[in-house]
């Protein structure tokens, strides 16, 4: 990795090169990104990710904005750019035909990493998975991009850590795509996939129990129930339902394999729930359910301050490899804010990042301007002497 050799050990410290650090220790195991034909590469696999999380971190708008500040900042040429520089058209030639087999890989490292170094904030209650899709505005180009009227749309599934607040997993498909089947790619065994009412289906619920994943999702509040068995409820308590029971009807879908379902009712209005989590009281069935808002809460917050939806990408794979980079970026903020100050990440700790960033940048444009007129000062010495 040729761009932090020549570093200062406190140079090697400073606040991006930090936020970066955890990706760093994984390149030695990820494949190396490879020249096509004899002409060699312009982006190599750190260059790209470093652009990735620049792109990400200082919010720009545009793949062009990023090419102008690798041009033109300091900073950007000095740290994050190659070492020679990049065009345009081999930027988005990168972006959208290399590097996902190596971001993807990543990825899932980098998930590893963070669950560790995040403790689980209710791990009473398991490991707790939301899920749910993300629909992404597409531009009219994107013909693989499906949806109905007159735009185009892609669609981001996510799988969420509620206890760490991370995403760990991601599919990318148009936006007409039904968001269910992904559940079963998303949840691991032992994870609880927290889910929507969109997510409701009998045949899906008898199929992840056969598969032994657990989960809790709301339903509508028409669905019928067959009740096999009623459960004790407080009457002190937000919870005004728990049964065993199978849903739907015998002429409309039912399901085979009983589940549990709870009813509760939070500032006048009525939830209702189903899951196959026996092992909780009712009222931790329905705080899991409340803990669902965490991906909302993601989403918004990712679009907002990383700016993860401003295309530099048209292709499924380049619009996938620019997903992963704001991922990845996320969680590189997860670590470094937990490092650093024991919290988790909010768009305070990031704007200080930010400002550290630009401090250091302009300190070492000034370091490089005073060494510049020392090396000056000793060769108008060196002249006058002759």
């Amino acid at each position: 990795m040729r761009r932090f050799k020549g570093l200062t050990q406190k140079q090697k410290t400073r606040a991006f090169n930090k936020l970066l650090a955890p990706a760093r220790k994984q390149f030695s195991a990820i494949p190396s990104l490879e020249p096509r034909g004899d002409r060699p590469l312009q982006m190599t696999f750190e260059d790209q990710l470093n652009a990735l999380v620049y792109f990400h971190l200082e919010e720009f708008k545009s793949g062009r904005h990023l090419l102008q500040a690798l041009e033109q900042n300091n900073f950007a040429k000095e740290y994050v750019a190659p070492s020679k520089g990049i065009k345009k058209s081999a930027f988005f030639e990168a972006i959208n035909t290399r590097g996902l087999e190596q971001l993807s890989q990543l990825f899932t490292t980098l998930v590893a990493d963070t669950t560790k170094a995040i403790p689980a904030e209710f791990a009473h209650l398991g490991n707790l998975v939301s899920i749910d899709g993300s629909l992404i505005d597409a531009v009219m180009s994107m013909e693989w991009a499906d949806y109905p009227g007159e735009v185009k749309k892609a669609k981001a599934h996510i799988g969420f850590d509620i206890n760490r607040c991370i995403p760990t997993k991601i599919f990318l498909t148009d936006g007409l795509k039904c968001e269910r089947p992904f559940v079963e790619k998303i949840i691991a065994k032992g994870q609880t996939g927290v889910m929507d009412r969109g997510y409701q289906c009998h045949r899906y619920f008898d199929q992840w129990q056969t598969d032994n994943k657990q989960f809790v999702c709301r339903i509508q509040e028409r669905t019928a129930k067959k009740i096999i068995r009623e459960n004790a409820v407080n009457p002190d308590s937000i919870i005004f339902y728990d049964a065993v029971a199978l849903l739907g009807s015998k002429v409309s879908n039912q399901t085979e394999k009983e589940l549990r379902v709870v009813g509760y009712r939070v500032e006048g209005k009525e939830y209702w729930v189903a899951t196959n989590r026996h092992d909780l009281s009712a009222e931790d069935v329905a705080q899991v359910y409340k803990l669902r808002w965490s991906i909302e809460t993601f989403f918004a917050w990712w679009k907002r301050h990383l700016k993860v939806y401003h295309l530099i990408a048209r292709s499924p794979y380049g619009l996938m490899v620019q997903i992963l980079g704001g991922l990845i970026t996320y969680l590189l903020l997860a670590i470094y804010c937990q490092e650093e100050h024991g919290e988790k990440v909010s768009i305070q700790r990031v704007r200080e990042l930010r400002i550290k960033i630009a401090n250091e940048a302009a300190e070492l444009q000034q370091n490089n301007k005073s060494s510049t007129n020392i090396k000056q000062r000793k060769l108008r010495r060196q002249y006058a002497k002759t």
